[in-house]
């Protein structure tokens, strides 16, 4: 199957979960707890199994790796990463900031990326090699020179309120040299905020693949730069990352560098995904 017909069939199977989603949205919903603050709802779980049986239509060999645990294990070499409901404080709340994404990973790299809102009908895809696009037309970073003149997102880990690395000190920090800092919610979001130039500059750590997969490779091919925090290449199981317009990646970079160096903080590594 060619990479523009997968494509095709990725962003339909995101069309009808974001629909089912729609649907069941600010209805009486059913909602569990999987920490203090990290919620699940049915529409998660539903909009899980409509992805998990489509995706494993369109490629049975692939295996999938799905947040609420109803993926599969097949090929090493293809894998589906898959977040049903991004933002799922926001839904559940009525905030119409939430999103379903879907990533393919080919041999340990996102070829395929594809992250829809479907509150504004947006819908942002990605093919390694092909460029970025929302709605089909071509998307490009901003070029925003500099971080005192840029506006940032981020978000907060779901256990802010024990873990010692809490990214509160990379706030104030960043509160002090951007020009402003958002918090939307939605990692899969924010990263397409900034491949279309939204956002300037997105950082934040104790992520899970699913949360940054597709759109990392949208920042990419939208011609951003994205990093760990250290500067070492993306990796989705790493739990950090940084994605800008490539711009002011340097001064970002070196903010955090120089928290991780003094702020006495656990190492990164105790934030990285481990699958369940």
């Amino acid at each position: 199957m060619r990479d523009e017909e997968l494509l095709e069939q990725v962003v339909k199977a995101a069309e009808d979960a974001g629909a089912l989603l729609l649907d069941r949205w600010g209805r009486h919903l059913e909602v569990e707890h999987k920490g203090v603050v990290d919620l699940v709802t049915e529409a998660d779980k539903a909009s899980e199994r409509l992805l998990v049986e489509r995706l494993g239509a369109v490629l049975p060999e692939a295996s999938i790796l799905a947040e609420e645990g109803s993926g599969r294990e097949r090929s090493a070499a293809l894998r589906w990463i898959v977040d049903p409901l991004d933002g799922t404080t926001n839904y559940a709340h009525g905030y119409p900031v939430f999103s379903v994404s879907i990533a393919l990973e080919r041999d340990g790299a996102i070829d395929l990326g594809v992250v829809l809102d479907p509150t504004r009908n947006e819908c942002f895809t990605a093919l390694r090699g092909q460029g970025a696009r929302l709605n089909g037309q071509t998307i490009h970073v901003s070029a925003t020179p500099d971080l005192d003149a840029a506006l940032l997102v981020t978000g907060f880990p779901y256990d802010v309120r024990t873990t010692a690395r809490d990214n509160l000190t990379q706030f104030r920090q960043f509160l002090k040299t951007a020009q402003g800092i958002r918090r939307g919610g939605s990692a899969a979001l924010d990263l397409c905020y900034v491949a279309c130039g939204r956002f300037d500059g997105f950082w934040e750590e104790s992520l899970s693949p699913w949360d940054m997969a597709a759109g990392v490779l949208i920042v990419q091919e939208a011609k951003g730069r994205v990093t760990g925090y250290l500067g070492e290449a993306p990796d989705v199981e790493s739990g950090h990352i940084i994605a800008t317009n490539g711009r002011i990646h340097d001064a970002m970079q070196s903010i955090l560098v120089e928290i991780e160096r003094e702020g006495g903080l656990p190492s990164l590594e105790t934030r990285r995904f481990r699958k369940p």
